[in-house]
């Protein structure tokens, strides 16, 4: 697991915003500092130093323990990349 960033707040959306040294992948799985899996990486924006991530938490996550521990170190998983499946192209055969 990699460093992500640390907690700031929970927006009116119930999205978990943080702040970042690193661009993660969105879709990567994110840890607090328990290693509990808390939501995945939704959306990234900002400046490209020090971006902010929007992360869906999951159902199964504490809203009420994040909130209280805002600033809390935040981890990232390594997101294996998916390869990208090509189809091949039928070609009709003159018979």
């Amino acid at each position: 697991m990699k460093f992500l960033g640390n907690s700031l707040h929970i927006a009116n959306s119930g999205k978990l915003i943080a702040r970042s040294t690193k661009t993660p992948s969105p879709g990567a799985i994110v840890f607090d500092s328990n290693k509990k899996k808390i939501g995945k990486v939704s959306y990234v924006f900002g400046p490209t130093k020090r971006p902010y991530i929007s992360i869906r938490l999951f159902k199964s996550a504490d809203r009420k323990k994040i909130m209280k521990n805002c600033g809390e170190k935040l981890f990232v998983s390594k997101q294996k990349s998916k390869k990208s499946r090509k189809r091949r192209m039928r070609t009709r055969q003159n018979k």
